[in-house]
């Protein structure tokens, strides 16, 4: 079914919504390529027939670091490839990717573009540490020989394995937002960020890339502030944020304030593998003046925009409401 054209919010979303992670062979190791992204196009085109302007960014995780190690791989015929231009490659494939899965499910009715985006970052701060995990996932004694033949820095991803870590450096600023706020308002659905952008610094009057990968829900707070969006939804493999994960007593938010969120954050209720990301991301959001973060599942993001579903993350509030 086409989707209207005719766009009544004049205030855009943000959407987070790509999750390549999710799609990995009975190997463990993530396809270069993923399967078409239906259920994220679908949140995208369900905030467009509720009238938003929307655009989207995504991550690129797996595929950067496949590609990466594919690269390393094959340096005896080809000059290996740095690492952020293996991120402008996959950039390019996962939006190419998504940009037709919204055209399908959008019956060609609305304008769908894809947008190489480049991320201002400063390369002393890249430089320091490698806090990002990249690529496929290996056993404990498969990534220290890695490590130990390959130069890498390897870490225990959150217990589902261990993996590559690389630099990540803060968003400063987004090149191309101009031409993408330009894009929104025009009615076009677009794609952005992807992959958290292509991290570059300027020198001399041009950019340089930066061989790091920014983080996909820091770039994406960046974007949404940049575009003055009003709602910045980060989309995850769960439905809505919990305290006490995993455990007997794991309990679902369905609304807290930034004041609570830090406090929950400080009693280390989002680990930094798996929901601390998005919970940072929709903090520093509200502290530039947006108004609403939700973070849920693909299926339920316009639900949570509209307050019946996942959990929305406010400035003020009476209250964390913790459902029984």
């Amino acid at each position: 079914m086409p989707v209207p054209r005719r766009v009544l919010s004049s205030t855009p979303c943000s959407l987070s919504c790509i999750r390549p992670e999710g799609v990995r062979n009975a190997r463990r190791h993530p396809p270069v390529a993923p399967g078409p992204p239906q259920h994220e196009a679908g949140a995208a085109a369900a905030l467009l027939h509720a009238g938003w302007r929307v655009a989207i960014s995504h991550g690129n995780g797996p595929q950067v670091g496949a590609l990466a190690l594919q690269q390393e791989e094959g340096e005896r015929e080809v000059p290996a490839q740095p690492l952020f231009a293996v991120g402008a490659m996959t950039q390019g494939l996962l939006g190419s990717m998504l940009a037709m899965a919204l055209d399908e499910i959008c019956g060609g009715g609305v304008p769908v573009v894809s947008v190489v985006t480049h991320t201002v970052v400063d390369p002393e701060v890249a430089g320091r540490s490698a806090t990002k995990p990249i690529g496929p996932f290996y056993t404990r004694e498969r990534a220290l020989q890695l490590a130990a033949s390959r130069g890498w820095q390897v870490v225990d991803d959150a217990g589902r394995g261990w993996r590559r870590v690389v630099a990540s450096p803060e968003p400063l600023g987004i090149v191309e937002a101009r031409a993408i706020r330009d894009l929104v308002a025009a009615g076009h659905l677009v794609i952005a960020c992807g992959g958290g952008g292509i991290p570059v610094t300027r020198r001399a009057g041009r950019l340089e890339g930066v061989d790091a990968v920014v983080d996909k829900d820091l770039a994406a707070w960046r974007l949404a502030v940049e575009l003055d969006a009003g709602v910045l939804a980060l989309v995850t493999g769960v439905d809505c944020v919990s305290v006490h994960h995993g455990t007997p007593q794991q309990r679902p938010i369905t609304e807290m304030s930034l004041a609570e969120t830090d406090e929950l954050d400080r009693a280390g209720h989002f680990p930094p593998g798996s929901m601390g990301p998005k919970v940072a991301a929709a903090a520093r959001f509200l502290r530039n003046g947006g108004r609403l973060a939700v973070i849920t599942s693909a299926e339920h993001v316009l639900d949570a925009v509209e307050g019946r579903h996942g959990t929305r993350i406010v400035s003020g509030g009476g209250g964390a409401r913790v459902s029984a």
